[in-house]
């Protein structure tokens, strides 16, 4: 299935880019990760969030054709 992985804040600039369509056959977001990992070795250590279609989601969760965010901390006050 093909992805359309969006990066925002400091992510955008570890991977050089702020969006991206990827082929991905695995199924959960962990499996995701690793495969973003792989191909942006700067995501490594990086702490962050993952959204899809807009939701929050776990590790754990399967992906379906949608689309991903990586959304950096937010600070808040």
């Amino acid at each position: 299935m093909q992805l359309n992985i969006k990066y925002y804040g400091l992510l955008s600039e570890a991977t050089n880019c702020n969006e991206e369509v990827i082929e991905f056959s695995k199924s959960s977001v962990s499996e995701l990760l690793d495969l973003l990992s792989e191909k942006h070795p700067n995501l490594k250590g990086k702490d962050f969030q993952v959204a899809q279609n807009q939701e929050i989601v776990s590790k754990d969760s399967i992906v379906n054709e949608s689309e991903i965010a990586l959304l950096p901390p937010f600070a808040g006050g």
